[in-house]
C-alpha cells in the first residue's frame, strides 16, 4: 500500500516535472533571437558605427532627459571619435539592492577635450517587460549594446535609481584602451546584424566586459564568482591591479563612490569632468 502511494504521488509530479523541462527545452532550441519585437521605448534604436581607420563614426548615442526612471524625452545623437585621442577608459558598478551580489556593470571611455562615451551591455527589453535573473537562463531576453552619453548612462542610475554609483579609474595603455573599445564597437555592429539572446551565465555586462579584456590581454580576468554576481568585481579588478589607485580597497571605494557629486553637478554641462574631482 505505501509502494503504491508513492506511485500515485510522484509518478504525476515526474511526468509534470518532465513535460516543464521537455517545453522549457523546446522553447530553448526552437526559439531564434530578433532585432524585431515591440521594444520598450529607451531600448527601440540600436546603436552602430562606421569605422574609417581610427575615425569612429558612432551613431544613435543614447542622451535621454530623465525625470524618472520611467519618465524621460527621448534623444540621440552621432558624433565622431578619433581614436587617437582617446585618454581612459573606467569601469563602472552600480549594486543592486533587491539580491545580494547582483549589479550592473559597463565601462566609460575618456577622449581629449573633456569628452566621455558609455557603453553598457543590457537586456533589449520589450514592452512591459522587466529583468528576471532565472528568466534570463531560458532565451527570454535578447541582448544590446548601449552606447551612452554619461549623462544618460551614469544620471539614471545615481540620480533616479538612487543606487551607488562607483567609477573607477583603469591602469592600462592608451593602446589596449582603444583596442578595447574598438574591439566592444565591432560587437555592437555585429549585435545590429546578428542578435543574440541574453544569458545570466554566460552573456551578460560583466561577461562581456571580461570577454573584452581577455581578448586584448589573454587571461588577464580569470573565472570567478565575482563575475556571475559582480556587485565585489571591483574588489576583483582591484585584485589584479587593473584599478588605476594606490588607497587600499575600501578608501578607494570611497573616493570612486560618485553620487554626492552626481546630484551637486545633475545639470552641470561639465557633469562627466566634475563627478570624476
Amino acid at each position: 500500500m505505501v509502494e503504491y502511494l508513492k506511485t500515485f504521488v510522484f509518478y504525476p509530479l515526474f511526468v509534470i516535472a518532465w513535460f516543464i523541462g521537455l517545453t522549457i527545452l523546446i522553447v530553448i532550441i526552437v526559439t531564434d533571437p530578433s532585432n524585431f519585437r515591440n521594444w520598450a521605448t529607451d531600448q527601440v534604436v540600436l546603436p552602430y558605427a562606421d569605422i574609417n581607420n581610427n575615425l569612429i563614426s558612432i551613431h544613435n548615442i543614447r542622451n535621454f532627459n530623465y525625470t524618472s526612471t520611467s519618465t524621460y524625452t527621448a534623444a540621440y545623437y552621432d558624433k565622431t571619435f578619433d581614436l587617437n585621442k582617446i585618454k581612459k577608459v573606467y569601469y563602472v558598478v552600480e549594486p543592486f539592492s533587491g539580491f545580494k551580489g547582483s549589479a550592473h556593470t559597463f565601462l566609460s571611455f575618456e577622449f581629449e577635450n573633456d569628452q566621455f562615451l558609455a557603453v553598457s551591455v543590457e537586456i533589449r527589453k520589450e514592452v512591459s517587460e522587466t529583468f528576471s535573473a532565472v528568466k534570463g537562463l531560458f532565451n527570454k531576453y535578447e541582448i544590446m549594446y548601449v552606447i551612452a552619453d554619461e549623462r544618460d548612462a551614469i544620471k539614471l542610475r545615481s540620480n533616479f535609481r538612487k543606487d551607488q554609483v562607483y567609477v573607477y579609474p583603469i591602469k592600462t595603455t592608451k593602446e589596449k584602451t582603444q583596442a578595447l573599445f574598438l574591439d566592444m564597437i565591432n560587437r555592437a555592429n555585429h549585435l545590429s546584424e546578428e542578435p543574440e539572446f541574453y544569458n545570466t551565465l554566460t552573456n551578460t555586462c560583466t561577461t562581456n566586459i571580461v570577454q573584452h579584456v581577455n581578448t586584448i590581454t589573454p587571461k588577464k580576468v580569470p573565472l570567478s564568482f565575482k563575475v556571475l554576481l559582480p556587485a565585489e568585481s571591483d574588489k576583483l579588478a582591484y585584485d589584479l591591479g587593473l584599478i588605476d589607485t594606490d588607497l587600499p580597497f575600501e578608501d578607494a571605494r570611497k573616493k570612486y563612490l560618485i553620487n554626492d557629486r552626481a546630484a551637486t553637478y545633475a545639470n552641470d554641462p561639465a557633469f562627466s569632468v566634475k563627478i570624476r574631482k
